[in-house]
């Protein structure tokens, strides 16, 4: 069975990361490893490494760009995190936002230095002086911290 040249280059970052948790590359680096376009590494990583996969890709542009690939797992807790994202809309209160970090400490999601390091964040006393939108930032940033929770990072 012969490959293409996405399924090689795929196989080759994966055997990097059969031994660690994330991998740091430079597109160019890579593309001249296997005399390719860089676009052709752009199209493996998009595809190849979705969150889907079980991956979280970052990036950096410019001169000292990298590409950092970590390995992720779905944490057994999804599910309540999507309701609990749900919940959260497009604002939330203090008192609400405090309420659903405490049950994610729990149910052991969260650890309770997390858990107040999380409301320190959603604090009225920090966001007030920031903006007027107090709430929708609150739910801005828990709903970000929910989706993170998602994923444990192996």
């Amino acid at each position: 069975m012969s490959r293409n040249m996405s399924d090689i280059i795929e196989l080759y970052l994966k055997e990097f990361l059969k031994n660690q948790k994330e991998l740091e590359i430079k597109r160019s680096d890579i593309a001249e490893h296997f005399d390719c376009v860089p676009s052709q590494i752009n199209y493996v990583i998009n595809t190849r490494f979705t969150q889907e996969h079980g991956y979280v890709v970052e990036s950096k542009r410019g001169g000292g760009g990298y590409i950092r690939i970590l390995k992720i797992q779905l944490s057994d807790d999804v599910a309540q995190l999507n309701r609990m994202i749900e919940l959260v809309g497009d604002r939330i209160s203090h008192r609400k936002a405090e309420n659903m970090i405490e049950t994610l400490i729990k149910q052991e999601i969260l650890t309770s230095r997390e858990g107040r390091l999380v409301l320190t964040l959603l604090d009225k006393a920090t966001l007030q002086p920031v903006t007027q939108q107090e709430q929708e930032v609150r739910a801005y940033f828990l709903k970000h911290v929910l989706e993170e929770l998602k994923y444990t990072y192996q």
